[in-house]
């Protein structure tokens, strides 16, 4: 296991892609809610991170502390930023990634994050000495205490196999988007659970919007007096994930939030478990 382990994660992460302007009010709303986990990246094409960081800072003036937060944060390859890069596109991958961390802990007002992510890999299938070297940088960065886990995220299974197999450090963490039609993922995250690599999934619902209108999903959810989407959420904990969720509306996140009270027969498990269609 590893020595992260005693900080535990949280149940379900609250995911920040896509919030532009509205940032720090839902990470706000999502906190208050009762999620302790937040997912960001210094990647402005999709992220606000420097919003995230004001409502941390609007947070702890209410009494929410920065060391009850779970904060993801990660470093996106140049290929991954819009013209708003935020460090020098011209310097090597080593200085990129510290320019990009010391610009997240600024952003997000804090001189740690705990847990740390390549956003993907250069490159597919497998890996390139672009990857190495980011990975080697990222290793550095949890030696030196400001990353308390790292990981990648859009990973293949090759492109995981080789990252276990040969780093220094092994990733802790991957976060991938899970297909319903493709088993969920199923490869990486069997490979996850036996490497103690936790699994963090996310377009759980807008991936998969058949699942959400499958019947025997919606009997089921209507049997236990739950929503569809609870359902979903719940299975992806029993599978073995760490869901992630965007939700904008309040309702939602305490009805996100409220999964972790029921449990779902195994044999309804199976049943979302081979849902390709």
């Amino acid at each position: 296991m590893h020595a992260y382990e005693n900080k535990k994660f949280p149940p379900f992460i609250y995911g920040t892609a896509w919030k532009e302007e509205r940032t720090s009010e839902l990470v706000q709303k999502a906190v208050l809610a009762g999620f302790t986990g937040i997912d960001t990246a210094n990647q402005p094409r999709h992220y606000q991170e420097q919003l995230v960081g004001e409502a941390l800072l609007q947070l702890s003036s209410e009494g929410i502390d920065r060391e009850g937060l779970f904060l993801q944060t990660k470093f996106t390859p140049v290929n991954g930023q819009d013209q708003r890069v935020p460090y020098d596109a011209s310097a090597n991958l080593t200085t990129q990634v510290k320019q990009s961390f010391e610009s997240s802990l600024k952003n997000l007002q804090t001189d740690y994050v705990d847990s740390y992510l390549l956003h993907g890999p250069y490159s597919s299938p497998g890996l390139g000495n672009e990857d190495w070297e980011v990975w080697n940088t990222i290793e550095e960065l949890y030696q030196s205490g400001k990353a308390k886990c790292i990981g990648i995220s859009n990973v293949n299974i090759n492109q995981l196999v080789l990252l276990t197999e040969n780093a220094k450090i092994k990733p802790m963490v991957v976060q991938n988007r899970c297909f319903a039609a493709l088993g969920w993922d199923r490869e990486v995250r069997s490979f996850c659970n036996t490497n103690h690599i936790v699994y963090e999934g996310f377009s759980l619902l807008t991936a998969n919007p058949f699942v959400l209108s499958n019947q025997r999903v919606r009997q089921i959810a209507e049997e236990l007096g739950r929503t569809p989407e609870q359902i979903v959420f719940r299975f992806s904990i029993q599978a073995g994930m760490l869901p992630l969720t965007g939700t904008t509306d309040e309702q939602h996140m305490r009805e996100d939030l409220q999964v972790t009270d029921f449990t779902l027969g195994s044999n309804d498990v199976k049943l979302i478990e081979s849902l390709t269609v």
